[in-house]
């Protein structure tokens, strides 16, 4: 089995404990926060926590609720789970992009996708919460399904359709990384 070759129970388990962390880092440093310790940009032009949470807000409520349609429609077509994961070209070269460090990469979100303002209130917290649990909602139910068969449209791009595999770890490493910048902006750096 070569090293990108993974059973998909193993690699919806390590998404699965991915969000786990991210979901612990957010309760830890983030849910306490007050509005000001939230709204404080670290500079002109960089974001603020709360606008960290609020980009993943606007990419989670454009994802998941595709994501959800397209893993019932393969749930009622009697989609049965496959053995091992199977990643799509675009999507693995996507997912490859977001892993590196943003030192190295920086990568400057579409106006789209921005957050809207620089004054958030708290619920920003809330509603990140919220789609971690139907994030972690989701790959369980990816497990009922062949992820590699659902194909899920790229809000960016329309015409690209990734696998559900790369979907979810691309959401799940986009996750990272902003909670990473978030953390950055709590420890001053």
């Amino acid at each position: 089995m070569s090293a990108t070759t993974r059973r998909t129970t193993d690699f919806l388990d390590s998404l699965a404990a991915d969000l786990q962390r991210v979901r612990e880092i957010t309760n830890r440093r983030f849910r306490p926060l007050t509005d000001d310790q939230l709204n404080r940009g670290p500079g002109p032009g960089k974001w603020s926590v709360g606008q960290c949470l609020e980009h993943l807000n606007i990419v989670g409520g454009l994802y998941l609720p595709v994501m959800s349609r397209k893993i019932k429609a393969a749930k009622e077509r009697g989609s049965k789970p496959a053995e091992m994961v199977v990643h799509g070209f675009f999507g693995k070269k996507m997912t490859d992009a977001m892993r590196l460090p943003a030192s190295e990469k920086p990568m400057k979100a579409p106006q789209q996708y921005a957050p809207s303002g620089s004054r958030l209130p708290r619920t920003v917290v809330e509603v990140f919460t919220r789609q971690l649990d139907e994030l972690d909602n989701l790959i369980s139910q990816s497990r009922t399904v062949n992820a590699n068969a659902v194909r899920i449209p790229n809000p960016i791009v329309p015409l690209l359709l990734p696998r559900l595999t790369d979907a979810l770890e691309l959401l799940v490493e986009h996750m990272k990384r902003h909670i990473q910048q978030a953390e950055r902006v709590l420890d001053g750096k």
